[in-house]
């Protein structure tokens, strides 16, 4: 009877084929939203893609929530599941205001640092897709998962220092001038630091979840 009643419920396994795809959608908007700073006819088309890539995840997002709902039994704490997909999706969703913001004040030229902090939102997002099927092997995979979580959180510190560098010399090359640039600066250097801090979150959950189950 218990067989047959686990037959009809979701599959746990589902769980990690979700993590997954949202994980390939926020690394698929990453890599656009730094191809955004290459600049030119680059801006428009990788901005929709980071539109199309966010959708994807709040699809994913919303199977995820629902199927925490609905399965007897998870892989992992229920709690732990949801904030796991959240802190993902809201990677994705600060990529996209940091796109939004650089079409809504048509933003042609990015500095140095901008592009670098853009290099650190791949790396943090290609860092989220090797983890998250790892979870699969909590016990077994718990020293890589750590190691990654670390990862993570030391790109965060890397991505504050270039927002600062790159702030500090915005402000001292528009000394004298309107501050509109600088404006529109800071509104871009901002959404990119907070990408990579909603990846530290993502981060701080994933380790979290390793120290219950080991």
């Amino acid at each position: 009877m218990m067989n047959w009643f686990h037959a009809l419920m979701p599959k746990e396994e589902r769980f990690f084929t979700l993590f997954a795809r949202h994980s390939e959608a926020v690394l698929g908007g990453a890599r656009a939203l730094r191809a955004m700073m290459e600049g030119g006819d680059a801006i428009a088309s990788n901005c929709k893609t980071v539109m199309d890539r966010e959708q994807e995840a709040d699809d994913a997002t919303r199977e995820v929530l629902l199927a925490v709902r609905r399965t007897f039994i998870t892989p992992f704490d229920r709690g732990n599941i949801r904030d796991l997909i959240t802190s993902m999706d809201n990677s994705i969703d600060q990529m996209q205001k940091a796109a939004k913001t650089i079409i809504l004040f048509d933003v042609k030229d990015f500095t140095p640092q901008m592009k670098e902090m853009g290099d650190v939102v791949v790396k943090c997002a290609e860092l989220v897709k090797e983890a998250v099927p790892l979870l699969s092997q909590i016990s077994a995979q718990a020293g890589r998962l750590s190691a990654l979580s670390e990862q993570i959180s030391k790109l965060e510190g890397k991505a504050d220092e270039l927002h600062d560098l790159g702030l500090r010399e915005l402000y001292r090359a528009n000394v004298g001038k309107s501050g509109l640039e600088f404006y529109i600066g800071n509104e871009i250097y901002d959404h990119l630091e907070k990408v990579v801090d909603r990846f530290d979150d993502v981060a701080n959950v994933l380790h979290g979840i390793v120290v219950e189950h080991v």
